[in-house]
């Protein structure tokens, strides 16, 4: 975007802020929602700055603008701001205040702060206006500013839905209901409101397509122990699969929700929803902040542990895609380093594959393909003008994913082409090392997953490295390839992982202007078995791609590491060999070979 219309548009927004009596103005970039990827209509980061990144908060006041992101977008929002009038500021740094202290230090008492009551939730709400109360500054949920500058903005989606049979996925909706149901008399509550909406996708199993890569589609969902009632739009179910959805929930319009909450809960009684994922626009027709059960969305918990069709349905999607990726760079000459290939041309090669596939049914995110200096932006996502070519010795972080009718997968693998360095080869053995002693570990039951985060970044520690993306993040169902409420990371988390969750353990380094590496498999949680102790837990490996041995140096691995990477090869090798086309074998054996 020209630098132009970023400030004739924050000087349109100014203007909006003038007239409703506001000093600053925050824009999150959510949706209704709180989802983190959201439809074109929710795209208001980008809107406002031109910074395209999945995170990230931009604060406007009557002279100034700032972008708050985190370490996987600094370079990305550093390229896309410049000239914009927009300073960013990195988040997490030392040094860079938080947003909110910024404000308050720059404000006198009496300022008003503004947000979309919709792309805030009333958690994050409740919380800003106690803080700033205490500063004697106001903090408002208030109308869309941006909807009356953005002149030609996208309409909300109505997609079409898809049913997803028990043979796929494992439970009914109605068998689902039960659980939810069960478990809000065992919170005290007598009915919920789930906003999230791919639980709401996974509670009905239903599908759609509202959000790029997402199967997911908008929607609020309303439990209580006698009826359901789903808010989206009823155009997008075909009339038989109305009447079969129909048997389970009232189907009412998406625009509803709200006016149709007091009638709902007209009989009293208390609700349970998480304020976290609720927007601010709820606040008047919902009990108020001390009056109902604040909690996590049972569906969260209960979507997060698969169950073993969901967790079949994960395996045989890994097998598919490690075909898919032997498949496309058994042909690729990774000795050419002449400009034959570019970033977009390797990534699509490796979707060409994938299409070719059973069940597929497109990406679950936009591929990052970065090569050189783009693989340290570790969520750099190539466009056609800045594909860079591979014309040079170097290394490429492939991050891509897939979407089958019955599961889903993340897979990063850093890729040579032409001859390593020593450096490079170092850095790539640490990241390996971490990657394995993650996945090897065995933990007692109730482990969270930050207890297990230094393992992955442990060697590099040593070395005076590290990174700051996080280590691991829950992967859906054919849902959202993140997904809570587990994570692997440095933040303490307190939700301990458990049999069925699936998580990625995926460390890196990243060395700015130079290289990228990052290192991905999905793995599953399950049973190791019991001990005088406790039961104790582990991972199984569900991705099913070779490591780039010609860039590890195996002076640096322990025996013990040895053989975990000749183990996985060879099951990698036994579980592809006869799945591959005749013409990759050959590569897959090279690529599976003992470690020498």
């Amino acid at each position: 975007m020209s630098e132009n219309k970023v400030m004739q548009r924050l000087a349109k927004l100014r203007s909006g802020m003038a007239a409703e009596g506001l000093d600053w103005y925050i824009i999150n970039g959510s949706d209704a929602h709180m989802s983190e990827y959201v439809a074109p209509h929710w795209r208001t980061r980008a809107f406002i700055s031109g910074f395209t990144g999945s995170a990230g908060t931009v604060l406007v006041s009557k002279d100034g603008a700032w972008l708050w992101t985190d370490s996987r977008y600094f370079i990305q929002a550093a390229e896309q701001l410049d000239g914009s009038g927009i300073e960013l500021m990195k988040m997490d740094m030392e040094g860079v205040p938080t947003i909110d202290d910024f404000i308050i230090s720059h404000s006198t008492p009496g300022a008003v702060i503004g947000t979309c009551r919709y792309e805030i939730s009333l958690k994050e709400l409740w919380a800003k206006q106690e803080l700033f109360q205490r500063r004697q500054v106001t903090y408002r949920a208030t109308d869309d500013l941006l909807d009356r500058i953005w002149d030609d903005r996208p309409g909300l989606p109505a997609t079409k839905l898809h049913d997803m049979p028990v043979s796929i996925c494992g439970r009914s909706r109605e068998d689902k209901l039960d659980d939810i149901r069960k478990a809000l008399k065992e919170k005290g509550a007598s009915c919920t409101l789930v906003a999230a909406i791919d639980d709401i996708a996974w509670i009905t199993n239903l599908r759609g397509s509202d959000v790029e890569c997402n199967p997911v589609f908008l929607s609020y969902l309303f439990i209580s122990q006698d009826r359901a009632v789903l808010f989206t739009d009823p155009s997008r179910f075909t009339k038989e699969l109305a009447s079969e959805i129909g048997k389970a929930f009232e189907i009412r319009p998406y625009d509803a929700v709200m006016e149709d909450m007091p009638g709902l809960l007209k009989d009293g009684g208390v609700v349970l929803y998480d304020p976290a994922r609720i927007n601010a626009g709820f606040a008047s027709c919902l009990g108020g902040k001390d009056v109902d059960v604040h909690s996590r969305d049972v569906s969260t918990d209960l979507k997060a542990c698969k169950n073993s069709t969901e967790l079949e349905g994960m395996r045989k999607s890994h097998v598919l895609d490690g075909v898919a990726f032997v498949n496309a760079f058994s042909k690729v000459d990774f000795s050419a380093v002449d400009g034959t290939y570019d970033e977009i041309a390797i990534s699509s090669l490796f979707e060409a594959e994938r299409k070719k596939l059973e069940g597929y049914q497109g990406p679950s995110f936009n591929p990052i393909s970065g090569f050189g200096p783009h693989g340290a932006m570790c969520h750099y996502s190539a466009t056609p003008e800045s594909s860079a070519r591979i014309d040079h010795d170097g290394l490429l972080v492939l991050d891509t994913g897939s979407q089958f009718d019955f599961g889903m997968t993340d897979i990063t693998r850093t890729l040579l082409f032409g001859e390593a360095t020593a450096e490079q080869k170092k850095d790539y053995t640490l990241v390996l090392k971490g990657h394995l002693a993650l996945s090897r570990q065995r933990f007692i039951a109730g482990t969270r997953g930050y207890q297990l985060d230094v393992l992955a970044k442990q060697f590099m520690w040593n070395e005076g490295m590290s990174f700051y993306h996080g280590t691991g993040h829950g992967v859906g169902f054919n849902l959202n390839v993140h997904e809570g409420p587990m994570k692997i990371s440095a933040h303490p988390v307190d939700v301990a992982l458990e049999p069925g969750m699936v998580v990625s353990d995926e460390p890196g380094i990243y060395k700015e202007g130079r290289h990228g590496i990052r290192i991905e498999n999905l793995v599953a949680v399950r049973e190791e078995g019991r001990t005088e102790f406790g039961l104790f837990l582990g991972f199984e490996v569900l991705t099913l791609v070779p490591y780039e041995r010609r860039l590890i140096d195996t002076s640096l691995l322990t025996e013990e590491e040895r053989k975990q990477v000749d183990d996985y090869h060879k099951r990698v090798h036994d579980s592809l060999v006869d799945l591959v086309d005749k013409d990759a074998r050959p590569w897959l054996e090279a690529m599976t070979a003992p470690l020498e």
